[in-house]
């Protein structure tokens, strides 16, 4: 692995025109497929595997030309102080507004507020309902257009009208300020570290090419997969965070060549062969990760998964053959200021890296059980995770659908907000009315329904949906325990009904069904994803202790970042600080999205740290000597590229979506934890108290392995200057080799 990224690494060095040109043409093509592409296909919002998409499936085949999840609209009337909403001025307006919605082309009906009473007792307040043939992401502008045309004459007559349901929902700010501000952030933590203002950017440059290339692909695609928004936003969250770091660890090593006297080739070939395999293996942990959510079977999140693995596919590859390319045009001008003078560091410096490392080496137990009770007391929250989806009711009051939601909440009552759905399939039954009658009872007789609709037939008379309301709010967890409860009842109620049988659906009970799909699969995916992390790291540093104490610091970090995220999102704790309007579930599919992120980001900080560690052990220093060189080396570059990530990730918190702003909030939090307590503290406190054994892996299982050469052994046969990859050299040196290659220290063999 290190000779063939050291020969790329030369050749992108010496060949730097062809390697800009490949990747313009690259960013050419995309662009030019991105801009050709068509409107995005409807977004797959299938569930598999749960009781509610069944139902709509059974919706769609029973009720010809009907959609499941067509778009619509609850249109919510407030009459003027002091008025009446069923005065005949006021009942003229509505009746007006809703002839004019049942005009549009799209529109499946469009229900009169009188007629299906749905007018507050205090007679303050109505809502009509507009049903489209259509999804919200098939609605053309004149659908759009036409609804709110209505909805503005009606508010030119007088009354206050607000707009909830899908058809108009408006699309939550992308948090573009907060984004440039992160990634200003960004670039002063680099300008800090590099000293050199070619150096800061060039990390940035291309951290910036890779996003072009992954979003253009991803508008590319979408029409023809139906890729949502969050997937784009989710890319360009990994792609600017990976590409800079990444570019970062490159940078830094081609840097610390030169300073050993290299010639900016030779530098940049060793550069690539060294960081560039951890890259590498780095990049890799993230796309198993984020291609593993393919597993959990939802599609939605199978599109977002490999849609952000291709682009840290883009950014590794950007990284290995763009930056030596771009140091191949300013060789020099990356430097720091002291080495372009001709002057060169003393090897074995101290600096912040190696005195913290001493300190844990001195206090490893102390340090080791500050950081697993810290970081346990913050995980405390996670044991009260509950799942859902966000509504209405999270946005800002500044939107229509909030105002919507809280005016249905104050003149109905919060379930009127999420009605149940029940689909009836009768076919079995000698008579289906009676059959529905009988199950429609049931269900409003249960604890917890306020009210029944009456059933509607479908053509051939066997299938019947009627919706129920419940007492309380479609996140409630009562609410949930009404959906359980329901379907618990089902056997019975289903003996009585004369052969039909029924199931619960509705965006309510979707959203319950998928939040327990997502919370079922969350404990097996966390296992995977840990063991890929064990056996990734036995192949990248010939080691059993090594992987296992990587696995157990990133099982503390996430549970400690899931449980910052339900202190603040789900206890409202500090919520107000980062514009949470209302606490409540945690997106339910936030915790997944975060135990595959923050396990790739994870990993890099370990192999990126622990790399220099094995090369300096490698290379013939003692184990706790060896924990001292990589902190010399590395501590600083993963602390600057930890502070980088969170200033990416906490730029999106200030997006208006959700789903963006919680794993925003999520990742940063895990970077913090994993890169400041985790690989500063709990690792080498750990390796200070397993010495040599910390390195020790069985002999058959060394033969076994392949040779994945991280540490860039090879490459001391392939350096035109000697000894020049390694931290020692001689006799010591050679023996340590032979002895990391068997497997066993010297005091086991």
């Amino acid at each position: 692995m290190a000779a063939l990224l050291y020969r790329l690494g030369r050749l992108a060095f010496r060949r730097r025109w062809y390697v800009a040109l490949l990747w313009v043409l690259v960013l050419g093509a995309v662009g030019l497929g991105a801009s050709r592409a068509t409107e995005p296909a409807g977004q797959d919002t299938s569930m598999p595997g749960i009781e509610s998409q069944r139902a709509f499936d059974l919706l769609e085949s029973r009720f010809p030309g009907s959609v499941a999840n067509a778009a619509s609209a609850q249109v919510v009337f407030v009459a003027p102080a002091g008025q009446k909403i069923d005065s005949v001025a006021n009942r003229s307006v509505i009746d007006t507004f809703v002839d004019q919605a049942s005009g549009g082309r799209d529109v499946a009906m469009a229900v009169n507020p009188f007629q299906a009473r749905s007018v507050s007792k205090d007679d303050t307040m109505a809502y009509a309902t507009v049903t489209y043939k259509v999804t919200s992401t098939d609605l053309t502008d004149a659908d759009k257009t036409a609804l709110q045309g209505a909805v503005d004459k009606a508010r030119d007559a007088g009354l206050t009208v607000e707009v909830g349901g899908t058809a108009l929902a408006t699309q939550p700010s992308a948090g573009a300020l907060t984004e440039v501000i992160g990634v200003g952030v960004a670039s002063l933590v680099l300008l800090i570290t590099f000293g050199s203002i070619t150096a800061a950017g060039l990390p940035l440059l291309t951290a910036v090419v890779g996003v072009g290339v992954s979003m253009a692909a991803i508008t590319a695609l979408s029409s023809a997969f139906g890729l949502s928004e969050t997937t784009g936003t989710l890319a360009t969250m990994l792609g600017l965070a990976c590409g800079i770091d990444y570019a970062l660890f490159i940078v830094s090593r081609y840097r610390e060549e030169r300073d050993r006297g290299h010639t900016p080739q030779e530098a940049a070939g060793l550069a690539v062969g060294t960081a560039g395999s951890a890259v590498v293996f780095a990049g890799l942990t993230v796309v198993i990760a984020l291609a593993g959510l393919s597993v959990i079977g939802i599609p939605l999140l199978t599109k977002m998964g490999l849609a952000a693995a291709g682009a840290v596919v883009v950014t590794v590859l950007i990284s290995l053959t763009v930056v030596p390319a771009l140091l191949g045009f300013w060789p020099n001008a990356v430097l720091a200021r002291r080495v372009r003078k001709g002057l060169r560091t003393k090897g074995g410096q101290d600096n912040g890296g190696t005195r913290w490392a001493r300190i844990v080496l001195r206090h490893p137990l102390p340090v080791l059980l500050l950081s697993v009770v810290g970081l346990g007391l913050v995980a405390v929250p996670a044991m009260d995770l509950r799942l859902g989806m966000p509504g209405a009711e999270s946005k800002p009051t500044s939107t229509t659908e909030r105002r919507a939601y809280d005016a249905i909440t104050r003149g109905f009552g919060p379930g009127v907000n999420g009605p149940l759905t029940i689909v009836v399939d009768a076919k079995g039954a000698a008579d289906p009315k009676a059959a529905v009658g009988t199950i429609g009872k049931a269900v409003a007789g249960t604890d917890g329904v306020v009210s029944v609709s009456p059933a509607r037939f479908n053509p051939a008379g066997d299938t019947a949906v009627f919706s129920a309301v419940p007492a309380t709010a479609p996140t409630d967890q009562r609410t949930t325990d009404l959906v359980h409860a329901i379907r618990a009842e089902r056997p019975g109620i289903e003996s009585r009904a004369d052969g039909a049988d029924f199931e619960v659906t509705g965006t309510t009970a979707l959203n319950i069904d998928v939040s327990q799909k997502v919370q079922n699969a969350l404990i097996p995916y966390l296992l995977v994803v840990v063991g890929l992390a064990v056996v990734l790291l036995i192949l990248v540093f010939r080691s059993v202790l090594v992987p296992l104490k990587a696995a157990v610091g990133y099982l503390l970090s996430v549970l400690a970042a899931l449980g910052a995220v339900v202190a603040v999102f789900q206890w409202g704790w500090g919520a107000n600080l980062i514009g949470v309007q209302e606490t409540g579930p945690i997106m339910n599919l936030m915790p997944i999205f975060l135990v595959g992120i923050a396990f790739g980001l994870a990993m890099d900080y370990e192999v990126f740290l622990v790399a220099r560690m094995r090369e300096a052990y490698v290379h013939g220093e003692q184990a706790g000597q060896a924990v001292v060189t990589g902190f010399r080396h590395s501590a600083r570059v993963v602390v600057a590229a930890a502070l980088i990530m969170m200033a990416v990730f906490s730029g999106f918190i200030g997006s208006g979506d959700s789903i963006v702003k919680t794993i925003g909030f999520g990742l940063a939090v895990a970077v913090l934890l994993d890169a400041f307590v985790v690989r500063m503290a709990f690792v080498p406190a750990v390796l200070a108290l397993l010495g040599r054994n910390a390195w020790w892996i069985p002999r058959r299982l060394d033969r076994a392995l392949p040779a994945m050469d991280v540490e860039g052994e090879a490459l001391a046969h392939l350096s035109t200057v000697s000894g020049s990859t390694g931290t020692g050299a001689g006799t010591e040196g050679a023996e340590r080799r032979q002895t990391a290659k068997s497997g066993a220290p010297e005091s086991i063999r």
